[in-house]
């Protein structure tokens, strides 16, 4: 089966005037530092240019005229600059590694936190791995620009002009030969190297797409097995190894034409500055000391002009990282508390819908018109065909969606009006597929209630029945679960997400179709765990097995976004409709099923 994992968000890598000043408010925190270290940085440069003419000094007077002294205090002078260089460099490289660091740290937390507002409508059309590159890979692009990247190019402006100036100073003829190969080297550093640069980038996008493959093939494995599809899953990584392969080698082919452009073209510039330097030297236009010091400015000449030309690169691909996490940073949370929003006080735990009609894409409705009314500690069973509402529902009662029309009140008050932790504070939902931290079992069920005590949480586990499975490990309640808890059965899991929900206290349960993924033996001791929980709270139960629900104060039938039904269990059976025809299947599945497995 072929897979397509070749697709990113597509981002215009221009410079954004816009994208860049609102980046450089980054460095506002940190601008005492950088204005050091950039003061440091030109005192290493200054330190270097000071070298090729002490050496200029010795060949041309120290030596000629035998001065022992002023030699010695050339070679002093010499190693002292050397000296302040490798001190310079020393603390340069540890404030902006430090700052660096503190600067990645504060992006990525605000990124992260902004995260943690948003709606859950903004995650359902976007890949996880995609999120998680915002926060990784975005973010170190943006440090490299606003630390390394700015200081640097200022650095190597300066270190330019400097050269520059002790060129013209030294011989102007002879400056102006070197700066005649300087167009060449620019073409060079900047055509060429966008052909590089695009041609890397192409690699990196070939990763990602081999990433996404090997993530979803290696979590996938068990299905791959089971189907035997292992030769399938092969062959589709071989093409998208190849495709990456190709890719890396016609990166690598023009990587290699760059550099020895480069120096081929320096090569030719340094060679036209030999050449009319040493006839000057015979016409004695210039002494051999200059022509050793201008040698060494030359050599040095090149480096700032290529390393600028690499900042732009760097600036576009910081730009388009930028906009990548300025679009998260600009997005609104759709669901947030309104201006005149005030605590949810103790819930009592009624529950109204009202005209409740909502689409997750406008012109697509999912509800359509929802009416009922739930008394305080009454149990709701909701159950209907897959793609019904079911779960839409649910979402709307701890305000995750925002109704499209209608309004739905609990003790009386729109969920729009109150403050939404308050809401969902009082709230517990337990899923089909409950997610599991990473950590020890007493973590994941202390997350339902982060103050709460060891033996608050033992008591919930006994609620829940999970105190004895969790005491036949040998760590007990200190047992690693693992990532996404895979040392823990499907039931275990289940059991141990009750006893997170029980452990909160919630006034309001909500079951997402909480027993359709176990054994009947866990089953049982779920059903037996929900009726205590449920004593006192009000709760609504989304059913995959009509069995658990027959005890239920009220079912709710939907289809196609409408209540079709309403009433206990034998109300409904009697009325002979969907809930009956729904019951009716599914006992016959049942049947059907039990006399093959007798077989």
């Amino acid at each position: 089966m072929a897979r397509n994992f070749d697709q990113q968000d597509t981002y215009k890598q221009e410079f954004d005037a816009r994208h860049f000043k609102r980046l450089l408010t980054y460095l506002k925190p940190y601008r005492w530092v950088i204005l050091l270290t950039l003061a440091i940085m030109i005192m290493i440069s200054v330190s270097e240019m000071a070298g090729p003419i002490l050496i200029q000094q010795a060949i041309d007077h120290a030596i000629p005229d035998s001065n022992l002294g002023y030699l010695n205090l050339i070679g002093i002078m010499y190693l002292l600059l050397r000296i302040v260089m490798a001190v310079g460099m020393y603390f340069r490289t540890r404030l902006m590694n430090r700052t660096g660091q503190s600067m990645i740290y504060n992006m990525r937390k605000e990124l992260y936190n902004h995260l943690q507002k948003l709606s859950l409508r903004f995650f359902d059309g976007r890949p996880a791995g995609k999120i998680m590159t915002r926060l990784t890979s975005d973010i170190e692009n943006l440090n490299e620009l606003l630390t390394s990247g700015i200081v640097q190019v200022i650095n190597d402006m300066i270190t330019l002009v400097l050269i520059m100036g002790i060129m013209l100073y030294m011989n102007v003829r002879l400056a102006l030969y070197t700066f005649v190969i300087m167009p060449i080297l620019v073409f060079i550093a900047t055509k060429l190297r966008n052909y590089v640069r695009d041609n890397w980038r192409e690699v990196r996008k070939k990763r990602s797409a081999m990433n996404a493959f090997l993530q979803e093939s290696i979590s996938g494995i068990r299905t791959i097995q089971a189907f035997t599809q292992e030769n399938d899953s092969q062959e589709s990584f071989k093409m998208v190894n190849d495709d990456y392969t190709v890719t890396q080698i016609k990166a690598t082919k023009t990587s290699l034409l760059f550099r020895p452009s480069v120096e081929l073209t320096a090569a030719i510039g340094t060679c036209i500055v030999y050449w009319v330097g040493a006839y000057y030297v015979l016409d004695g236009k210039i002494t051999t000391g200059i022509l050793v010091a201008f040698f060494s400015y030359v050599g040095r000449f090149w480096e700032p002009i290529s390393r600028m030309s690499n900042f732009y690169n760097t600036m576009l691909v910081a730009m388009a990282s930028a906009e990548r996490v300025f679009t998260i940073l600009d997005t609104e949370p759709e669901i947030s508390n309104s201006l005149d929003a005030t605590k949810m006080g103790v819930i009592d735990g009624s529950v109204e819908f009202n005209g409740v009609h909502f689409a997750y894409d406008e012109g697509t409705p999912v509800l359509k018109g929802i009416n009922f009314q739930v008394e305080p500690g009454q149990s709701i069973a909701i159950v209907g065909p897959t793609g019904a509402g079911k779960s839409t529902i649910i979402n709307l009662i701890p305000r995750f969606y925002d109704v499209t029309e209608g309004e739905i009140l609990i003790d009386g008050r729109d969920v729009r009006n109150v403050e939404v932790d308050s809401l969902r504070n009082q709230m517990s939902i337990v899923l089909q597929d409950p997610l599991i931290f990473s950590g020890t079992i007493r973590e994941n069920i202390r997350y339902g209630k982060l103050d709460a005590t060891d033996d608050e949480i033992i008591e919930a586990a006994k609620a829940a029945n999970a105190h004895e499975f969790i005491m036949e490990f040998d760590s007990g309640y200190d047992t690693d679960v693992q990532e996404r808890g895979s040392r823990l059965s499907v039931g275990q899991r289940q059991l141990i997400s009750f006893a997170r929900a029980i452990i909160a206290n919630p006034r309001i349960l909500i079951l997402d179709e909480a027993t359709s993924s176990i054994d009947t033996k866990t089953e049982k001791l779920i059903q037996d765990a929900i009726q205590k929980v449920l004593l006192g709270r009000t709760s609504f139960i989304i059913a995959h097995r009509l069995s658990t629900i027959r005890n239920a104060d009220k079912i709710i039938v939907i289809d196609d976004g409408c209540i079709v039904e309403s009433g206990s269990h034998e109300e409904l059976m009697d009325q002979r409709g969907v809930y009956f025809n729904l019951n009716k299947a599914q006992y016959h599945n049942l049947q059907r099923a039990s006399t093959v497995s007798g077989r």
